[in-house]
């Protein structure tokens, strides 16, 4: 009996023991599981997707002209502002650089300026128009008269009183281009963009027909009248070469086509220069007459030296253009421009710095000096904006002179 019991009572704990080892082994189970499930969890979900920085956003630029509308000669401002360029580049003229800013341009025509931006998010363009009309350069008048001088420095005419009195007596009264300067060297060219707004030839040989464009043709065109009158020519018409002291390449207008190929307007165009007293006389001068001087009487040869030539010159002005200054009919409405074609030892801009001489009896400022620069084109455009030529020839077209020289009227 006693080991009956004690068996049974083994095998009671036995059983509690066993039973609580198994629930024990559960519940070790359940938290493992429990605390595995978070790590499970956390290691088997996708990452979170990356944030790419938004795309740069495209430039944006204007672009304003101030004025929009110009003169030949005269400026304009371009300006330009942006957002989100980093520089900008204007063209034509390669201009700008900064993202914003402003510059200063001399159209000599009508001009498209484009203006692009560059930054991170690409280009951008913007475009304005500055408009760019012919200059009017000169008051209305009756008569222009050119006297052709030739080949001496500014320095050595200007204020030399012991040489040539009469000349910067004329400069004291009237008007001086204080800043002008020839084209080339040697002579030709210099009388050919005078005449026709291109220098056309170097060569002081040359014997070619000219066709371009000239101031005959346009003269003709406005129903204006014209003359060259040439020292020594041996005759009325005559469009020959060198004899003489008369000299082809001083008279350019002998070289036209519109006058070679017509013989009755060559005839009455290009005459000797003892006409133009007798013209004078009877109130017939043309509207634009060309003088063209001798060798000796224009300063070009100079046996006594440049001071003796020079005087020749001055004496023979004086002979010649007082009376005209003095005339009532060229008072009353004339300009004169006495003009020396190049300079002798100067090579600044092409031809050297040269006298050019203004003369209104009726509209001079007294003594006026004019600083603004000029060369042969802008004094083609003178002499046929003075005469209300609308067409001028060649570089003449968008030249800049000189109304500063005249009274208003």
């Amino acid at each position: 009996m006693l080991s009956f019991r004690f068996s049974s009572r083994f095998a009671f704990f036995f059983v509690v023991a066993l039973s609580t080892a198994i629930l024990l082994g559960c519940g070790s189970n359940q938290a493992k599981t429990a605390a595995a499930a978070p790590a499970a969890s956390t290691s088997g979900a996708s990452p979170a997707p990356s944030t790419s920085p938004a795309p740069a956003a495209a430039p944006a630029v204007q672009l304003t002209a101030s004025p929009t509308s110009i003169t030949s000669g005269q400026n304009a401002t371009l300006t330009w502002t942006t957002t989100g360029a980093t520089s900008v580049s204007i063209s034509p003229g390669s201009l700008g650089s900064a993202a914003s800013g402003s510059v200063t341009v001399t159209p000599t025509a009508t001009t498209n300026y484009t203006a692009t931006a560059t930054g991170a998010g690409g280009t951008a363009t913007a475009t304005a128009t500055v408009t760019v009309t012919a200059a009017q350069l000169g008051y209305a008048f009756g008569h222009v008269v050119i006297v052709a001088l030739e080949n001496k420095d500014y320095s050595q005419v200007v204020g030399n009183t012991s040489a040539m009195p009469y000349l910067n007596g004329l400069i004291t009264k009237y008007g001086l281009a204080t800043n002008f300067y020839a084209n080339t060297h040697p002579s030709i060219g210099n009388y050919f963009m005078l005449t026709t707004g291109q220098i056309l030839t170097n060569d002081d040989s040359y014997s070619g027909t000219v066709s371009v464009d000239n101031v005959v043709r346009e003269l003709n065109a406005a129903g204006k009248t014209w003359r060259a009158y040439a020292e020594d020519l041996p005759n009325a018409g005559y469009t020959g070469g060198d004899t003489g002291n008369y000299i082809e390449r001083h008279n350019p207008l002998s070289y036209f086509s519109d006058v070679r190929n017509d013989a009755a307007m060559a005839a009455a165009g290009l005459v000797p220069f003892t006409q133009f007293a007798t013209d004078l006389a009877a109130g017939k001068l043309p509207q634009y007459t060309f003088i063209a001087p001798n060798m000796y009487n224009d300063a070009h040869e100079c046996p006594n030296g440049i001071n003796g030539c020079l005087a020749t010159a001055d004496n023979w002005m004086q002979q010649n253009v007082a009376p005209l200054i003095a005339d009532p009919n060229f008072a009353k409405d004339g300009v004169l421009i006495i003009w020396f074609d190049e300079a002798d030892t100067d090579n600044a801009n092409g031809g050297g710095k040269i006298p050019v001489v203004f003369i209104s009896p009726a509209w001079s400022k007294a003594g006026y000096q004019s600083p603004t620069f000029g060369q042969q084109e802008s004094l083609l455009r003178f002499t046929m904006d003075a005469l209300g030529v609308t067409t001028v020839p060649g570089a003449g077209a968008t030249a800049t002179g000189w109304n500063e020289f005249f009274n208003a009227h």
